[in-house]
C-alpha cells in the first residue's frame, strides 16, 4: 500500500529539553511539499553537532526538536515540482545544500548555496516555515533540514544526494557529514602533492578523515597533534606516522613541528575549533608554499591573531565548509570513491546500536569513545 500523500506515523528520538536523555516518541510525518522528499532513514550515525545542539549550552535553546543528519535512506515520496528524486532511490540527506540556481551553486568555486546553506536557527522547512513532524498536533522543530533521528523524515530536495543503490547505506552514512568535511578538506581545498608533509591537529572523527585524505593524496609524513594520547595507537590506521602532544613541550606547537620538519609543514588541516590550534596550524607550515586550511568551528568571541609578516613569506591560509563538496553534485562522487575502495570508511565505525538505545550513541560520544557510532533505525 502507497503511503505517498498520507501523513505517517512513526517512532522518532525526540529531544524535549537541552541535556536530558532522547525520548523515544510516535510522531506523525506530514507528506512532502513543493520541492521536499520524505525519505525513510535505515541508518543515521551521531556526530559532534547533533550534541552540541542537543546540550544547547552555546545557542538558542530550540525544543521539541528531532536532531539527526548524517544519515542514509530510501525515498519514499516526494512532493510537487521534484523531478530528479523518486520513489525507492537510494539516498544521503545532507546539512547543506545546492539550489543549483543561485551565483554560489553556479560558481565552480563554492558550495555555500544562498538558499540552504547551513542554517542551526531554523525550525521549519523552507517553503512554509513550517514543521512537518507533530504530536498531538504540536509540531516538533526540525534540525537542520535533516532531523535524521526519525524513522521517515522530510527534506528539501537541494539537500538530497541521490547515491549509487549498492553503496551499503549503514557505511556511506558517514559520508553525509564528518567524513566528507575532513576527507574534502584535504583533497579539495589543502591538496597536498605526492610526497609532502600534512599535519593534521585534532585526532577526532573529522582529524582523521582528513588524515585519510593526506594518506590517499600520498603524503610521504603525516604529523596527528593532539592533546590526548590514547587517540594516537587508532591514529596509525589512518596513516598519521608521528604525534606531537602540545602539553609534552615548553614551547608553541608551531614551533615543534617547524622544527622536526626543517623549516615547516607542507600542508596543515585544523580539526579542533581552537583558536590556539589554528593559529598554530597556520604558523606551522612552511614559507613560500605551505598551506593552512581551517575546518573546526571556532567560539563567536574569538580572533584570530597573527603577524602579517607570515602572510608576506608567503603561507596561505584558507578555510573550507563541508570538505568544498558541493552536496547534490560531488557526493555521490565520494560514495564511488568508497565503492572503488580508493577511501576506507569501515574503520570510522567503530559503534553500532539500535533506535531504541540511540541514548548510548551520546554517551558514547560524550565519554571520547569510539569515533562514528551508526544507529539502526530498524531495531
Amino acid at each position: 500500500m502507497s503511503t505517498a500523500g498520507q501523513v505517517i506515523r512513526c517512532r522518532a528520538a525526540v529531544a524535549w529539553e537541552s541535556g536530558k536523555p532522547l525520548s523515544i516518541e510516535e510522531v506523525e510525518v506530514a507528506p512532502p511539499q513543493k520541492d521536499e522528499v520524505r525519505i525513510k532513514i535505515l541508518f543515521t550515525s551521531l556526530c559532534h553537532t547533533d550534541v552540541y545542539f542537543w546540550d544547547a549550552k552555546g545557542q538558542n535553546p530550540l525544543f521539541p526538536r528531532i536532531l539527526g543528519h548524517e544519515a542514509g535512506g530510501i525515498v519514499e515520496s516526494v512532493g510537487e515540482g521534484v523531478t530528479d528524486l523518486k520513489p525507492g532511490d537510494h539516498v544521503l540527506p545532507i546539512f547543506t545544500g545546492e539550489c543549483k540556481e543561485c551565483p554560489h551553486c553556479l560558481s565552480e568555486e563554492s558550495n555555500m548555496c544562498d538558499l540552504l546553506r547551513i542554517n542551526t536557527d531554523r525550525v521549519g522547512m523552507i517553503n512554509d516555515g513550517k514543521s512537518r513532524f507533530s504530536i498531538n498536533g504540536k509540531p516538533i522543530y526540525h534540525f537542520l533540514g535533516t532531523s535524521t533521528f526519525s524513522e521517515y523524515t522530510v527534506v528539501h530536495v537541494g539537500q538530497v544526494a541521490k547515491i549509487n543503490p549498492h553503496a551499503p547505506l549503514d557505511k556511506v552514512c558517514v559520508l553525509s557529514c564528518g567524513m566528507s568535511t575532513g576527507f574534502g578538506a584535504t583533497v579539495n581545498v589543502a591538496k597536498p602533492k605526492k610526497g609532502q608533509s600534512v599535519a593534521i591537529f585534532g585526532l577526532g572523527a573529522v582529524g582523521l578523515a582528513a588524515a585519510e585524505g593526506a594518506r590517499v593524496s600520498g603524503a610521504s609524513r603525516i604529523i596527528g597533534v593532539d592533546l590526548n594520547p590514547s587517540r594516537f595507537e587508532q591514529a596509525k590506521k589512518f596513516g598519521v606516522t608521528e604525534f606531537v602532544n602540545p602539553k609534552d613541550y615548553n614551547k608553541p606547537v608551531q614551533e615543534v613541528i617547524v622544527e622536526m620538519t626543517g623549516g615547516g609543514v607542507d600542508r596543515s588541516v585544523e580539526c579542533t575549533g581552537s583558536i590556539q590550534a589554528m593559529i598554530s596550524a597556520f604558523e606551522c607550515v612552511h614559507d613560500g608554499w605551505g598551506v593552512a586550511v581551517l575546518v573546526g568551528v571556532p567560539n563567536k568571541d574569538d580572533e584570530f591573531k597573527t603577524h602579517p609578516v607570515n602572510l608576506l613569506n608567503e603561507k596561505t591560509l584558507k578555510g573550507t565548509f563541508f570538505g568544498n563538496y558541493k552536496p547534490r553534485s560531488d557526493i555521490p562522487a565520494v560514495v564511488e570513491k568508497y565503492m572503488n575502495k580508493e577511501l576506507e570508511l569501515d574503520k570510522f565505525i567503530t559503534h553500532t546500536v539500535p533506535f531504541s538505545e540511540i541514548n548510548k550513541a551520546f554517551e558514547l560520544m560524550l565519554a571520547g569513545e569510539g569515533l562514528r557510532c551508526v544507529i539502526r533505525m530498524d531495531a
